[in-house]
Order: C-alpha cells, then structure tokens, then sequence
C-alpha cells in the first residue's frame, strides 16, 4: 500500500515549475506537492486512508483515537475518509473541521463535529511546510476543549514543520518527507 501511495504521489501530486509555485506558508518553491490530487479523488483517499488506519497510525505509535481535525481545506477529506475507515471497524472515530475564521452568524464557531463525544483529536494535515497552519488548527482544537498532542500529515516539505509544531508541544508524524521522494526532477 506505501508504495502505491507514493508513487500516486509523485505521478499526480507532485509538480515543477522554473515559475516558483507560491506555498500556503508565503514561502515560493519550484516544486508544489498538491495533495488535493490525492485526497479529491475516491480510490486515493481510499488507499491513503486505509494505510494510516492499518498500518502508519501503529507504526507512529499512536494507539487511541477519538477524532482527527484539521484546518479547512487541507484535512477536510482526510478527516472524513479516516472516519468511514475506522467504521469498518465498527469505530466512531470523529471527523472536525477548524475554519480559518469563526462565522460571523450562527454559533460562530472555529470547530465543527462531535466534540462534546470527545477529548481528545490527532491534527491532520495534508503538507507541512512552516506548520503554521497546523499551529493554527492546534490551537483552535485546544481552545475548543480538546487535548491535542499526536498529528500526522501525508508529507513534510522538511522545511521546520515539524519543529515549529513540536513546540507547540505535538508529535507530528508525517506518512513521507520531501527527501523520501529523492532527486525530484530538475533539481
């Protein structure tokens, strides 16, 4: 299954430009991950999700899951797609939704889903770059009463991510890292 996933990763999410690709970070790079290839696509999410319930939730050492959040747009799919996985197992495990802004009608909330069903919510993420957005989901997900200390991510651009999240006191386990995937083209 990893390596199916890995190289659906290379063949339709990965992308080089001599144009830098600007990065949800601010940051510009030639080479753009765009895991939505992933994730938007059925039989994908259906592998990726498979793999992080069988096998890499295991291998990363995290035992207990409740739920999975993450910040809007980015973990949205994952969130669900995990979700109906662990119910084949006949587990509720809760998909959240952290907006990147609170509404400003209704109940104005920053987190959507079950939360009072739970305490606890692995952060997801699809790509790391600075971790800036996980932080922001993080915080979100604490604020909201939750206890967040595991988080996984399809792929680490290794550019401080995990670093600037581990400081925020949260293990990130990311399913590649950049350098996983070699020389990328042009390089």
């Amino acid at each position: 299954m990893k390596q199916e996933l890995f190289e659906l990763i290379r063949t339709h999410a990965y992308r080089y430009s001599e144009e830098p690709f600007t990065l949800a970070s601010g940051k510009r790079s030639r080479h753009y991950f765009n895991c939505k290839e992933i994730t938007l696509v059925p039989d994908r999410l259906e592998l990726l999700c498979r793999w992080i319930v069988q096998e890499h939730l295991r291998e990363s050492g995290i035992t207990k899951v409740e739920a999975f959040g993450g910040l809007t747009m980015g973990a949205d799919p994952i969130c669900y797609g995990l979700g109906l996985e662990f119910r084949k197992f006949n587990q509720n495990v809760y998909p959240l939704i952290v907006r990147k802004l609170s509404k400003d009608h209704g109940t104005k909330k920053l987190v959507e889903g079950a939360i009072k069903a739970v305490k606890s919510c692995v952060v997801v993420d699809d790509v790391i770059t600075t971790g800036g957005s996980t932080i922001q989901a993080i915080r979100s997900l604490r604020d909201s009463g939750l206890d967040v200390t595991h988080g996984i991510c399809i792929l680490d651009r290794e550019e401080g991510g995990r670093e600037a999240i581990r400081s925020e006191g949260v293990e990130m386990f990311p399913l590649f890292k950049k350098s996983d995937f070699g020389n990328l083209e042009h390089e």
